[in-house]
């Protein structure tokens, strides 16, 4: 099969055929139609995670066409259209038994424990608990635009913020997380403040449902002007970059009693953040983590989209080949993309 892989980490990208996937005992092999580029997959090139063993083919968006079905697999079959969550659960241990698969102890990610789907051929594991059957009215594109940025944006507002109709909502950075919280938590009926440095990316948070947008580098004053925009702070605000200095507007920025969300990753010199604690203890304030969404989960999000009322593929500004997507892959810290981009040709 054609395949994206690198040999070293921060080295190459380069296309080549490599042998397909075998199809493991209760998983399936995946024809990919579509996988979606993100940042996390940068992280990876970059040598972040200790999961990747050289050589790696990267990619965990996806969305395909069941190939082939191993030993033990008994809901899907060849030529179902699927997508799944970037965390497979094992279904098997103390977490996934609390329905808890995306923070698993034994997870599956395709892309980091595994290859993954910068390839036409990707073999899954675990197929029968973690793979989704796509409704007939949404693209391979906007599948894979799903699996890891909408996905954990739609469990941090959802499920871990718990947001309600009218409470505000802040999104710090608005890349392709940000802007999918920005969508989710409107479509929720909640009041959205946008916050970044790159005006064309608040202009895109604007169409997207944002009621105030803020250009951080414009206003020293954010924390001020997010207490006065919202009457006093956000009810939840969400880290969707993953730096020091939005992680503590972040917090900064809430309410009493309000819910700050972690989503964006903090790596490196940005790992260790000064939270303000003595602010978290005076107004009472929740530090809340969020890492992607369990399988079961997605039949309320497709719902709505299917219903008209996410529409995730306003997200997609590009679609581009697997040659072009590897060079993009490179070049993902410098942050001149404008919300998803997906590869689709294969």
């Amino acid at each position: 099969m054609k395949a994206a892989v690198y040999d070293q980490f921060q080295g190459p990208v380069t296309i080549r055929e490599v042998p397909d996937p075998i199809c493991p005992a209760g998983g399936v092999v995946i024809r990919t139609g579509a996988t979606g580029l993100c940042r996390s997959d940068w992280h990876g090139w970059m040598g972040h995670d200790p999961d990747i063993v050289l050589p790696h083919v990267p990619g965990h968006e996806l969305a395909g066409e069941v190939v082939e079905t191993g030993q033990g697999v008994t809901r899907f079959k060849p030529g179902d259209r699927v997508t799944l969550p970037f965390v497979c659960g094992c279904g098997s241990c103390p977490q996934c038994a609390s329905g808890n698969h995306q923070v698993c102890d034994d997870q599956f990610q395709p892309g980091f424990t595994a290859w993954g789907s910068f390839a036409s051929l990707v073999a899954i594991q675990r197929a029968d608990i973690n793979l989704v059957r796509l409704p007939d009215e949404i693209t391979f594109e906007t599948a894979a635009s799903l699996g890891c940025r909408f996905i954990t944006s739609f469990r941090a507002v959802v499920d871990q913020g718990k947001v309600q109709p009218g409470q505000w909502v802040a999104v710090h950075g608005c890349g392709g997380v940000g802007l999918s919280a920005i969508m989710i938590a409107a479509a929720a009926g909640a009041q959205v403040v946008a916050v970044d440095i790159d005006p064309e990316k608040l202009d895109i948070a604007r169409e997207l449902g944002a009621l105030v947008t803020i250009d951080a580098r414009l206003r020293p004053d954010l924390e001020s002007q997010i207490l006065e925009a919202t009457g006093g702070g956000a009810h939840i605000s969400i880290d969707a970059l993953g730096s020091i200095e939005t992680c503590v507007n972040s917090v900064n920025s809430l309410r009493k009693r309000g819910k700050h969300i972690q989503v964006g990753l903090m790596l490196a010199s940005e790992s260790l953040p000064a939270i303000p604690m003595a602010r978290v203890i005076a107004r009472e304030l929740e530090i809340i983590g969020s890492h992607g969404m369990q399988a079961f989960r997605y039949a309320e999000m497709l719902d709505m989209i299917c219903k008209g009322r996410l529409h995730p593929e306003k997200l997609i500004r590009k679609t581009v080949s697997l040659e072009e997507g590897a060079l993009e892959l490179v070049q993902m810290d410098s942050f001149r993309n404008h919300g998803i981009t997906v590869i689709n040709q294969f």
